[in-house]
């Protein structure tokens, strides 16, 4: 029976990709802040990924239980919407040390727990390659600079035997896309300088988070990486058409075109 340990487990893609693996006969060991319920068999460790002592604490108690993985599955995040210029730094540093310092917090703490030829599926983004849409910049920095991070570790864990796998994942029917509402509309009334701007923003964003799939999309892709026999480098989902489109554009059209839209 193979045994994997899933950041994020009581969101939406994480509590899919649990029950999903569990069903699917794997040991599942969950780790979130809050313990998801409904998920029969699931093994449960509360950590804080913001914390480095609590996440050393979680990788304590797994080797104390003799737990050895055969996958990592980093499901968990944060999402915000913001301009730069009036973001204040707590919201700053909260969004990098869960999406970024944790995945690396949880790596480097599980390492030796890992069985020979371990997977590692890092979750990033679809904007990850993407020039970043205004207001989207928090959130588009950290999911790239984790995808930085997840070739990087590729090129270094196959020197140990492991691999690592990296998944871009489009709009998600989950909390997070809750959760963008809710800032965006903070955003929208808190701004003072993009009011005009952020209002007609609002009508791009519902437009394109209006293209969601369930999590159970993404449950089936994460159990099809950790079993096919040589899984790719790197898999998508859901990619928005209208962003592959901009993107294929030259950097001054992209700019002009977003202006004309938001201005």
């Amino acid at each position: 029976m193979k045994t994997v340990l899933i950041t994020g487990a009581a969101g939406g893609m994480g509590r899919a990709a649990a029950r999903r693996l569990l069903e699917a006969g794997w040991t599942v060991w969950g780790l979130d802040l809050r313990e998801p319920a409904g998920l029969p068999g699931l093994r449960f460790l509360r950590a804080d990924l913001t914390d480095p002592a609590s996440v050393e604490a979680a990788a304590e108690a797994l080797g104390a239980a003799g737990v050895r993985l055969n996958a990592v599955v980093h499901l968990a995040g944060l999402y915000d919407l913001d301009s730069l210029v009036e973001l204040d730094e707590a919201a700053w540093n909260r969004i990098f040390q869960v999406n970024l310092f944790g995945p690396w917090r949880v790596n480097r703490a599980l390492l030796p727990l890992l069985e020979p030829q371990a997977r590692i599926l890092i979750t990033t983004s679809e904007l990850a390659p993407l020039d970043p849409l205004p207001f989207t910049g928090l959130y588009a920095v950290t999911k790239t600079a984790l995808d930085r991070y997840a070739s990087a570790l590729r090129m270094e864990l196959q020197l140990l035997g492991h691999r690592v796998v990296v998944l871009r994942p489009g709009a998600v029917d989950t909390g997070l896309l809750d959760v963008s509402t809710a800032r965006l509309e903070a955003f929208c009334a808190h701004t003072e300088h993009y009011a005009l701007n952020a209002a007609r923003f609002r009508r791009i964003v519902n437009r394109v988070e209006a293209r969601r799939i369930p999590p159970e999309r993404v449950a089936e892709l994460v159990q099809k990486i950790l079993t096919v026999p040589h899984p790719r480098d790197l898999y998508s989902c859901n990619r928005n058409p209208l962003l592959l489109l901009l993107n294929a554009l030259p950097a001054r059209a992209r700019r002009e075109i977003i202006r004309r839209i938001l201005k």
